[in-house]
């Protein structure tokens, strides 16, 4: 008969512990008592055992734990996202919400001040006030409110893209002579309206002398991921040829084509976004949006036999009741206009110390930029409805429309597709611009573009020169506040007008 071993008391105490570990530490027991039964097998720590035992020992059990840890650690992962996801989609949704609120109250009370413009005014208003009041309340909301802030900047050009990819049924009435001399006062006009900021801003800050100041960091998007590639990769040709097989499966060909189009226009963001700096440079990612939404709409009008201009006007339908995907896109607009008001409060403190320099040049390039528009337009020879719709070029899209409803017979399309257009000349040359003109001080670069070439050129460049983003930001949201508010004065409508002629 076998006699057991001193070490039987640590071993019961081991199995007791593992099941693992006192299993292999059973087998190399009973190997050494086969070797040689007059030994006994010396007691061991279980630190020691853990770490020094057999092969199969040290393989088995860090797995169980790893696995253990893995586990616990993807389904926090797992919560996490949802939790984002939820957080994204209630925050968002209080902005969209809010928006279509303000717009139905305008609408019925028949003011045609812009609502979202309002709405950013008292989201401004109730921050100041609570970060006088109750400081952690106003910081709770900026925090609670993160979410749908990143969500609009990481996705900003998209919601300028409609007016560009129907461009070819909003100048097919417009003459080639006209559009030549639109195009001049577009590429002109920003140069000008640049130079005129950028050198208000240094004159302004020499005569101030405010030092310059760090500013509040600014949160950055996440980058976009291979998984939404091939995500809206697999919406696109799904909608596609469901789209073909039964053109009004939705009930319209607009809904019907929405889910193809709208997945066309990202996927050319998210590519384009994608591209080298370099490429970037002559290549902006808005152009190759532009362009894959309209290829899109060329082979399905191709494939379907039904031309290229139904399509596009499926695209962008302006009735609420039959949204096409530029609809569901510019349907944003109102909600960037509302963001504003978190952008400023956030920088309220670089405003104030640099009120002189920001309010003088956003005003003078605003006035600047309206009446030199209309005035060229006039000794040119352009018409005057022509002439009024691209009035507010430099003003971010969703202002800009809402300025030209302030008058009559003029081309809501055209003026978008100018905004956009006028963006996109100062993304591609804004800095090389800035850099011939000597403009060093951030303070002016910032201000300059913002004021010439609003959202677009404020993405081009803030990406390169982050410590241009802050007066980016404030002169971008500024320019288009002011020139609303100018132009819904009756008597500044009527001498833009006479100008016009």
């Amino acid at each position: 008969m076998f006699s057991f071993p001193t070490c039987l008391p640590s071993l019961s105490k081991l199995q007791k512990a593992s099941p693992v570990v006192a299993f292999n530490g059973a087998r190399l027991q009973h190997k050494r008592r086969r070797t040689n039964p007059q030994t006994t097998l010396p007691t061991l720590p279980t630190s020691t055992f853990l770490h020094m035992g057999s092969q199969e020992t040290s393989s088995e059990t860090p797995f169980l734990v790893k696995s253990t840890g893995s586990e616990s650690a993807s389904t926090s992962s797992a919560s996490q996202t949802v939790v984002g996801v939820l957080h994204l989609v209630v925050s968002l949704g209080i902005i969209l919400a809010m928006d279509k609120f303000l717009k139905k109250a305008f609408v019925a009370a028949s003011i045609k001040f812009p609502s979202a413009l309002f709405g950013m005014f008292c989201i401004f208003s109730v921050l100041v006030i609570l970060d006088s009041t109750v400081p952690a309340v106003a910081t709770s909301l900026m925090n609670f409110f993160e979410p749908a802030l990143l969500f609009i900047q990481r996705w900003l050009p998209l919601f300028y893209v409609p007016s560009l990819v129907v461009l070819p049924l909003s100048v097919k009435s417009i003459p080639a002579a006209s559009g030549i001399k639109i195009c001049f006062i577009i590429v002109g006009g920003w140069l000008v309206t640049l130079a005129v900021a950028g050198y208000t801003a240094i004159a302004v800050r020499k005569m101030v002398k405010t030092q310059m100041t760090d500013a509040e960091p600014m949160g950055k998007p996440s980058p976009f991921s291979n998984v939404e590639v091939w995500s809206w990769s697999g919406i696109f040709l799904t909608s596609f040829v469901g789209a073909l097989l039964s053109p009004t499966a939705l009930g319209t060909s607009a809904r019907t084509c929405l889910p193809f189009l709208l997945s066309s226009t990202v996927l050319g963001y998210v590519v384009g976004s994608g591209f080298p700096s370099d490429v970037k440079k002559v290549f902006h990612p808005i152009i190759c949006c532009a362009l894959s939404a309209d290829l899109a709409a060329f082979a399905f009008g191709y494939f379907s036999k039904s031309g290229l201009d139904p399509v596009l006007g499926s695209y962008l339908t302006k009735v609420s009741s039959n949204p096409g995907a530029g609809d569901v896109l510019m349907g944003f607009l109102g909600s960037v206009i509302l963001s504003f008001a978190f952008s400023m409060f956030k920088q309220r403190k670089l405003v104030k110390r640099h009120a002189a320099e920001i309010f003088t040049s956003v005003i003078l390039s605003t006035i600047f930029s309206l009446y030199s528009t209309a005035l060229v337009g006039r000794l040119v020879g352009l018409e005057p409805g022509l002439t009024v719709s691209i009035l507010p070029r430099c003003i971010t899209v969703a202002l800009a429309l809402s300025i030209v409803s302030l008058f009559e017979g003029t081309n809501p399309s055209l003026t978008a597709a100018v905004v956009v257009v006028t963006g996109l000349v100062g993304a591609n040359f804004v800095q090389a611009t800035l850099d011939k003109l000597q403009f060093r001080d951030p303070i002016a670069r910032g201000i300059a573009t913002a004021s010439s070439a609003h959202g677009l050129g404020t993405a081009a460049l803030s990406a390169k020169e982050p410590e241009a983003l802050p007066f980016c930001a404030i002169a971008y949201a500024l320019n288009g506040i002011f020139g609303s508010l100018l132009c819904s004065i009756p008597a500044v409508r009527q001498s833009l007008l006479a100008v016009v002629g």
